[in-house]
């Protein structure tokens, strides 16, 4: 998996640089095209932007396994008269987690700005509530790294109410396998498929059964995969594993996701994966994530009549500052080999 390897952390470095806040996800859609051209893989893109990688099996049954690139961001909410940008959150996060945060302001006519994200009594020296204010949106602000000292300074640049912003990812890959980068969720996942693909192509195998690929751009806010593929028969979102409290899943591991907010994960499905997990060695964990819902969750919601699983390489820290290990995404990859074998 030396190959692998090296693609994947190749694909996500490549992924993690590009902004794509749900809802602004094009340009990051181009790249993932490309990436199926390259691979000699159809391709074709839904209406709402999402991309759907196909491979033909040696059967009608079609597995779906899903990611998705979206991730975490913000949109202009309104300017302040004193030249500081009010935001709105896109995607679930507390305010500390990006409190400090470098950003991108990205305006309709494809302008970018940078800022920093700061609480409004950012400084010890001068407010007296500093320390103890509450991290919430409405105390939250944007300092835009331009000379603007007023609301009619910040219209000048054109920067506008609805204009996205994303957040810097700070990736590093370092030398003993771990990963730290905000976006991870789920990143990872979507290098993890395209390296599942890269693998077929590779050695020339055609799968049992049919494979679509669904990569979607409205995870975060809840909507990702309420349309897939009416040939889906059963899907895998392809997602982080939950680490913290209870949960038993480390980085280095595949975390095979039993049950989630949205309720109960298939059950034969979920065996299969354990049993292909204990089978051939890979490392794994089987957890419950009580505060999530994944691509699989939405399909499931918008009324598809198909069964699903959930799996991915565990992730410290989500939707804050995250951290995975190169283990974790390769015991994947070969979870997702078996399983479709």
């Amino acid at each position: 998996m030396l190959k692998e390897s090296q693609y994947i952390q190749d694909v996500l470095e490549d992924l993690l640089l590009t902004p794509s806040p749900s809802g602004f996800s094009f340009e990051i859609m181009k790249k993932i095209k490309k990436y199926a051209q390259t691979l000699g893989i159809d391709y074709i893109d839904t209406q709402k932007g999402c991309g759907i990688l196909s491979i033909n099996g040696q059967s009608d049954y079609t597995i779906g396994l899903s990611a998705h690139v979206d991730t975490l961001g913000a949109m202009v909410r309104s300017i302040n008269d004193s030249g500081t940008l009010r935001f709105t959150s896109i995607g679930g996060y507390t305010m500390h987690s990006i409190e400090g945060e470098y950003c991108k302001i990205h305006t309709r006519d494809n302008k970018t700005f940078t800022g920093t994200i700061l609480s409004n009594h950012t400084s010890v020296h001068v407010y007296d509530d500093a320390k103890k204010q509450e991290r919430k949106e409405s105390n939250m602000e944007i300092r835009i790294d331009s000379l603007v000292e007023k609301k009619e300074d910040v219209d000048a640049l054109e920067i506008s109410v609805g204009d996205f912003i994303s957040f810097d990812p700070r990736s590093q890959f370092l030398e003993n396998g771990f990963i730290k980068s905000r976006h991870l969720d789920d990143k990872a996942g979507v290098a993890i498929l395209l390296a599942y693909a890269k693998y077929l192509t590779d050695n020339n195998i055609k799968p049992e059964n049919n494979i679509n690929i669904f990569i979607s751009t409205y995870e975060e806010v809840g909507h990702g995969s309420s349309y897939i593929p009416d040939s889906i028969d059963e899907l895998i979102a392809v997602d982080m594993g939950a680490m913290g409290d209870d949960l038993t899943c480390k980085e280095n591991q595949v975390s095979i996701c039993a049950k989630d907010s949205s309720g109960p994960y298939d059950y034969h499905m979920v065996n299969r994966l354990i049993a292909l997990a204990k089978e051939n060695s890979i490392d794994y964990a089987v957890d419950i994530y009580p505060h999530y819902g994944s691509d699989a969750s939405a399909a499931l919601h918008a009324g598809h009549n198909i069964k699903c699983a959930l799996i991915g390489p565990g992730v410290h820290a989500s939707h804050s500052m995250e951290r995975t290990h190169i283990d974790g995404l390769i015991n994947t990859l070969n979870l997702l080999i078996k399983y479709t074998q």
